[in-house]
């Protein structure tokens, strides 16, 4: 194994981000992508931070999306215009800021006239081709199925379709990517580190936080953190956070109006791919909610969403089977081969913390997926994050950090617009900069030149997960013998050790499910080698 990988420190290994107590400007709850996207931009501003999160990094709703970087179609027939808008302005910017982990990706909507006329339907896609600039995505088309490439993998009662350009994303990586910034520009980032109190002060907030081993889940230490602000961006546990930071009536705490958080659930299935063509499809059934079939990890179709109300605890949200079963009729609709449950060869559920507004009990599909910045002066200033989406984040995050400057009365300016994240600078090994998918393509063709030992497939995937940072796992490395041993097909301790000191990945799971998506590609055996190999870390 080359010293270069053997002997690097852990550089984010959860105790030592930070484990004496702190003092900082702002504490950030919560380390999904709302989370991780404030901590950057903060850390950007100059602002010093720290971000705790109770498990891993997107461990839990910012890794069960469907993966899309959208204005959301179907908003538009909610009335929703003001949300598309602010999507579609930020799609082309975080494809182009982030192209190892994003990518256009153009989708096929087949047309139920019994739905809605034709007319209609291209009224829609020219206001969504209009609502904000394109420099690269193509604009909506109408195609004719019959003999069609598009057409093949549908029942031919499926006659014409609308074809139109969205981007796809790795979200629970764009969430690691973006606590990588934030920690570059000298922020603390805590996993495995939950807030248990908090206690307002003269100045500001003192919280204790508390370090879990992430293999036994032993307490291994407390932190004690002193902020002048602390930001609630907790997702689905945002509401319990708000009643830490609320305080109660003895600290003289001023009662705050509610919000009415509803958790919705939405599952995912993975089938084996049903399609050859790299376009995806977007399903409208009978009882009018979307589903989308995506192309996925080369071998794979992605299917989802569900949107079903969730009570309990959001880190045990779980798919069941009825629906699976809603998810394989909803696209046994449309495609000649049939989905049954038993194809499913993985399955994910994620719980969406939206807010439903004073009108509670609609469908959950309906449900707003905006977002709502609640700011508050007193006992000490504080800022919570209701909603939200990932296409959304940057925006988020940017106007949360125009909030805090006014309650710190200290404003300072934006930055992320034009930032790309790290992995995105593919100057580093080609010449010139073109639109994303020719740049990453470009890049791929430059690391193989460059590494002609290496695997075509390993090129391929670790150019895609971390764009120009792959270059860093080539240090010192010459041959294949210096990637260390081969854990698994593919997986070798190079990859692992940089995954612990860089991507805060200390399981299995963080590795296989969340860094990669390599828990599909391995069997049982492999991926318990995997597991195996990080316990033995520890």
């Amino acid at each position: 194994m080359s010293s270069s990988h053997r002997d690097a420190q852990p550089d984010a290994h959860p105790s030592q981000d930070t484990s004496a107590d702190v003092s900082c400007d702002v504490l950030v709850i919560g380390g999904g992508i709302n989370g991780a996207g404030i901590a950057r931009d903060l850390a950007g501003r100059g602002w010093s931070v720290v971000l705790c999160e109770q498990h891993d990094l997107a461990q839990h709703t910012s890794s069960a999306s469907t993966k899309l970087v959208h204005g959301g179609l179907r908003y538009l027939e909610h009335g929703q215009i003001g949300l598309v808008r602010k999507a579609l302005q930020e799609r082309e910017g975080l494809l182009r800021g982030a192209p190892h982990i994003m990518a256009p990706l153009r989708f096929v909507l087949p047309h139920d006239a019994s739905m809605r006329p034709a007319w209609m339907i291209r009224a829609g896609l020219w206001l969504y081709d209009h609502l904000a600039r394109r420099d690269f995505l193509p604009a909506s088309t109408q195609i004719s199925l019959k003999g069609h490439e598009l057409g093949r993998p549908l029942q031919p009662a499926w006659r014409q379709a609308f074809v139109y350009a969205d981007g796809w994303v790795d979200d629970a990586r764009l969430v690691v990517l973006c606590a990588q910034d934030a920690r570059e520009r000298g922020a603390s980032i805590l996993t495995r580190t939950r807030c248990h109190q908090l206690r307002p002060l003269a100045q500001g907030w003192e919280a204790l936080l508390a370090h879990h081993d992430p293999h036994t889940g032993r307490l291994t230490h407390n932190v004690a953190v002193k902020a002048r602000l602390v930001v609630n961006a907790a997702g689905p546990w945002a509401d319990q956070v708000q009643a830490m930071v609320a305080g109660d009536a003895q600290q003289g705490a001023p009662r705050v109006a509610a919000q009415h958080l509803r958790l919705v659930k939405g599952s995912h299935i993975v089938v084996p791919r049903l399609f050859e063509h790299d376009h995806a499809y977007i399903f409208q059934g009978r009882d009018r909610r979307i589903v989308f079939a995506i192309p996925y990890e080369q071998r794979f179709t992605l299917i989802g969403t569900t949107d079903v109300d969730h009570v309990g605890d959001p880190g045990q949200a779980a798919i069941d089977a009825a629906e699976v079963d809603y998810l394989c009729e909803a696209v046994n609709r449309y495609f000649r081969q049939p989905v049954r449950p038993a194809d499913v060869v993985w399955a994910y559920a994620g719980v969406r913390p939206l807010m439903e507004g004073e009108r509670a009990g609609g469908k959950a599909s309906a449900v707003t997926r905006d977002y709502r910045l609640q700011r508050q002066a007193g006992p000490a200033p504080w800022l919570t994050v209701w909603g939200g989406k990932i296409t959304t984040f940057r925006k988020l995050a940017e106007q949360a950090g125009d909030v805090i400057g006014e309650l710190l009365e200290d404003r300072r300016a934006a930055w992320t617009r034009e930032a790309v994240l790290p992995g995105g600078r593919l100057l580093e090994l080609i010449e010139t900069e073109v639109d994303p998918v020719t740049d990453m393509a470009e890049f791929q063709r430059r690391l193989r030149q460059r590494h002609p030992w290496m695997d075509l497939g390993l090129v391929r995937r670790w150019s895609r997960q971390y764009g120009a940072q792959a270059l860093r796992l080539f240090e010192g490395v010459q041959q294949r013998a210096d990637l260390g041993a081969e854990v698994a097909p593919d997986v070798y301790e190079a990859e692992l050790f940089y995954l612990r000191r860089q991507e805060w990945a200390f399981t299995g799971d963080d590795v296989l499910w969340r860094r990669t998506k390599l828990g599909l590609h391995l069997d049982a055996a492999q991926r318990e080698a995997v597991s195996r190999w990080m316990m033995d870390q520890a």
